[in-house]
């Protein structure tokens, strides 16, 4: 059963504390929220790297696992940081934050794919979180109210982590394997690679995720950033790409 505690400040803003009970065990609740068969469609999107291999920057085992690795960084710094955040303003119930948060969620994305793709994810995570025991009705109002509008997929996710009674290491690092066995899949079709290939550089990958991690936990909201100028060129580009196995 939910129960919901909405404590109001001098302003009467209200703060929302919560608690729900889960009968899946939390290991469970992490790997099932990193899953590809989590219905929010993330097999569709290359997230660039469709667009990489069209123009010969992304061509092999070593050039997709360098491509990917940079990815990693920016991701580290950008929307892994932006869900450390949630996690904690989900906790303690900093509205200020979150609503801050999802106003640069929005802003960071700087093209039609982008915004598509983290408004599509959220909106088909937060109708899986609606039929979930792990958000409140509370916490989902205020995620309705905060957003206006379509949610963006790293701000659900930081509310579906914050339910969970695990460390933000723990939280951010199966999600950045998730994410790095979502990339390896589209490298597989797009390159293509070899299942051994594939291998080799989500191998690379996993062992460089929790140095990303500790760099997305120590880094301040004001230090958050996704300024990848060529990443932008080649999403723009993804758009009028005459042959695309991806929506991005």
């Amino acid at each position: 059963m939910n129960t919901d505690t909405i404590t109001r400040t001098a302003t009467a803003t209200p703060t929302i504390t919560s608690t729900a009970a889960d009968p899946v065990p939390p290991l469970l609740r992490l790997v099932w929220l990193a899953s590809p068969a989590l219905p929010i469609g993330a097999f569709s999107y290359s997230e660039g790297l469709e667009s990489a291999v069209e123009h010969g920057l992304v061509r092999d085992d070593a050039s997709a696992g360098e491509w990917l690795s940079q990815q990693l960084r920016l991701l580290a710094r950008g929307d892994l940081a932006a869900i450390a955040q949630g996690i904690a303003a989900w906790r303690s119930g900093d509205e200020a934050a979150l609503i801050e948060l999802v106003a640069w969620l929005r802003m960071s994305r700087d093209g039609a794919e982008a915004r598509l793709q983290s408004e599509q994810m959220g909106q088909s995570l937060l109708a899986w979180l609606r039929g979930q025991p792990m958000a409140t009705p509370g916490q989902l109002a205020f995620l309705a109210r905060c957003c206006d509008g379509p949610a963006p997929h790293a701000f659900v996710l930081s509310l579906a982590l914050a339910t969970i009674a695990v460390s933000v290491e723990q939280a951010l690092q199966t999600q950045a394997f998730g994410w790095a066995e979502n990339q390896v899949q589209a490298a597989l079709k797009a390159v293509p690679l070899g299942q051994t290939a594939g291998q080799r550089v989500l191998q690379r990958l996993a062992a460089e995720i929790p140095r990303a991690v500790a760099e997305a936990i120590a880094t301040p909201p004001a230090r958050r950033q996704l300024f990848a100028p060529m990443l932008s060129i080649l999403a723009a580009r993804h758009e009028t790409q005459y042959s695309r196995l991806f929506r991005s």
